[in-house]
């Protein structure tokens, strides 16, 4: 169980960061190729499939009571804080605080639309709109609650590394199945250690595999819940 009390990251991210920034891999992170890559890929998917993205709206306003969107503060590049969004498939709670429950595979918070959306990771193309603000990218390590970062960077030695890139809609990570709850510190480890790999190894030729990678884990996924 994560702590309550944490709720803010330390400077720690920011040391590693200036730690990690070096290579090839560590300029194409920052590269205008790569904003040229993200930019135009999440422009196209919003006008692709806005209509379905209305839909998918609709529903949610007609089957269950609150907002579309679900906004939570996370940590991007650099550790600077940013609004994520998500479509919502929970039912509408009272703020948590710092105190974040991860989602678990039978949870009972989600609703019947909400299973569907985050089953074929539907629920997570409100990001498109992170991406193009620029808080985010379409690869790199995904971003958790602050109260999660604050825990794990105080665990996990290199946590603070992951860092150094914007935040990916998806990632090496995620199309290796390393995505879902973390209920033992050695699942977040698994998480990290493929999150520095891409950060090590990142490259546009790499993120259009793994943009490749992650529609075929959205058709095919089993660990996507």
């Amino acid at each position: 169980m994560l702590p309550a009390s944490a709720s803010m990251l330390t400077t720690r991210p920011a040391r590693d960061v200036e730690a990690f920034r070096t290579g090839e891999a560590a300029q194409y992170l920052t590269s205008r190729q790569k904003r040229a890559l993200d930019l135009g890929a999440a422009l196209t998917l919003i006008f692709l499939l806005l209509p379905m993205l209305v839909i998918v709206a609709l529903l949610i306003r007609a089957t269950s009571k609150g907002p579309v969107l679900f906004r939570q503060t996370r940590c991007g590049a650099r550790g600077r804080p940013f609004t994520i969004y998500k479509f919502r498939s929970m039912h509408h709670a009272p703020d948590q605080g710092s105190h974040i429950v991860q989602a678990t595979r039978t949870d009972p918070r989600v609703t019947p639309i909400g299973a569907f959306i985050r089953r074929s990771s539907i629920d997570e193309l409100p990001q498109l709109l992170n991406v193009v603000q620029g808080h985010m990218s379409l690869i790199g390590p995904r971003p958790h609650a602050v109260s999660h970062d604050t825990y794990y960077a105080q665990h996990i030695p290199r946590y603070g590394e992951r860092f150094s890139a914007r935040p990916g809609l998806s990632g090496l990570a995620q199309i290796s199945g390393a995505r879902g709850e973390t209920p033992l510190l050695s699942d977040m480890e698994r998480r990290i250690e493929l999150d520095l790999a891409y950060i090590r190894d990142a490259s546009l030729w790499g993120d259009c595999k793994l943009i490749i990678g992650t529609v075929r884990e959205m058709i095919f996924s089993k660990t996507a819940y």
